[in-house]
């Protein structure tokens, strides 16, 4: 009897030792990781000619728009306490004004919250109603002045002005140039006929006589005949309103035709293309450049050096100036906080930041850029060296 009692204690202990390691509260589990929160992302628009005589221009600008994203993605940016990467939205507007303006309600349409380009003249002014209407703002590389003479709160630019280069380009034609008779011709383009209109003034006012105006167009291949009315008046000098694909080729011809007048024209003129396109008749040839040469730009050779590793190319005109452009967008956002048109717009309109192009980037209450001199470039050895640079 005593051994079965002790066997029921035991079993009966066995038993509460077990309820109570059943009992026995689990280890507390650790508390749960916070969800990341959701990145935001910032649509920027672009346009300009990706296709076409002009393409050349439009890549460079895209490239560095790019290259000023892709470094602002890098840095991970915050904007209203939330990460944020920027999206760049790119179409061609192959320089056409009509395709411009579909180009620009498509972006508008896709929600973007700003507008890097138009890059022609032509296609950036009938765009910025578009964006205007839609309250965001748009840095484009257009220069002729009817651009920001609308009165747009939306529109700013990334080069000067043609009044300005135009301007400069005449009066150096005249007073150091020494062309006292001088002929011009431009493509009929916003860009090509506002700047040859700015260099017209300019060399009036400076003491000079235009002695024939000629036009042609911007897919022109074939300048004879104008050449040949041109030859008659004995020129010192001729001026080109107008982009590389027509210059390259109108050299060559001018040189053809026997007339010594010197050649001249704006920024468009102004690149690798037209050396190549003109081949030997390229020498000589002197064009205009709103800004510094680019190793006199105060992040030039830093520039150049991203440039190249990024694209495994060589700056050639208008990169840094789309990527100042982008840099000033994605800094007035900071400053506001947020990316929401309506909000950074007065930041964008009151920005003032040190660039690659210039030490101040700021805007007149235009949306002009209120500094930046003029470059005049002369081909020599079939390279682009620089002759003067006037503040």
């Amino acid at each position: 009897m005593i051994k079965l009692s002790a066997l029921a204690v035991a079993a009966t202990l066995v038993s509460a030792c077990g309820k109570e390691e059943a009992k026995a509260p689990e280890t507390a589990a650790a508390p749960a990781a916070p969800a990341p929160v959701a990145e935001m992302v910032v649509k920027l628009g672009f346009a300009a000619p990706l296709t076409g005589p002009q393409a050349h221009y439009g890549k460079e600008m895209q490239n560095g728009v790019v290259l000023a994203v892709d470094e602002a993605n890098a840095a991970k940016p915050m904007l209203g306490g939330k990460p944020v990467r920027f999206e760049l939205m790119s179409e061609d507007d192959m320089a056409d004004p009509k395709t411009g303006t579909s180009v620009a309600q498509k972006l508008v349409d896709e929600g973007i919250n700003g507008m890097i380009g138009h890059f022609n003249s032509g296609t950036s002014i009938p765009a910025s109603k578009v964006y205007s209407d839609a309250g965001i703002p748009q840095i484009a590389m257009a220069t002729s002045p009817v651009y920001t003479a609308q009165g747009y709160k939306t529109t700013f630019r990334a080069m000067t002005s043609d009044t300005q280069q135009g301007s400069v380009a005449g009066k150096f034609a005249v007073e150091k140039l020494e062309a006292k008779k001088v002929a011009i011709i431009d493509d009929r383009t916003a860009y090509g006929q506002g700047l040859a209109d700015e260099f017209e003034k300019a060399v009036k006012a400076a003491g000079g006589e235009i002695v024939k105006r000629e036009f042609t167009n911007d897919k022109a291949t074939d300048f004879s005949a104008i050449l040949t009315n041109i030859k008659s008046t004995a020129p010192d000098l001729i001026y080109y309103g107008g982009a590389d694909a027509q210059a390259g080729p109108m050299v060559k011809q001018l040189k053809q035709l026997g007339i010594e007048a010197k050649f001249m024209g704006g920024e468009m003129v102004k690149s690798p293309t037209f050396v190549k396109l003109a081949g030997d008749a390229a020498e000589g040839a002197i064009a205009s450049l709103a800004g510094v040469p680019l190793a006199q730009m105060p992040g030039g050779t830093d520039y150049a050096e991203r440039y190249k590793a990024k694209f495994g190319a060589e700056v050639e005109i208008y990169s840094p100036y789309a990527y100042d452009a982008t840099r000033a967008m994605i800094e007035a956002m900071k400053q506001a906080d947020s990316a929401e048109p309506a909000a950074y717009l007065p930041k964008l309109a009151a920005i003032q930041f040190a660039g690659i192009t210039s030490s101040n980037i700021a805007y007149d209450e235009k949306g002009d850029l209120k500094s930046g001199g003029i470059t005049l470039y002369q081909v020599k050895g079939g390279e682009w060296t620089v002759m003067e640079t006037v503040q």
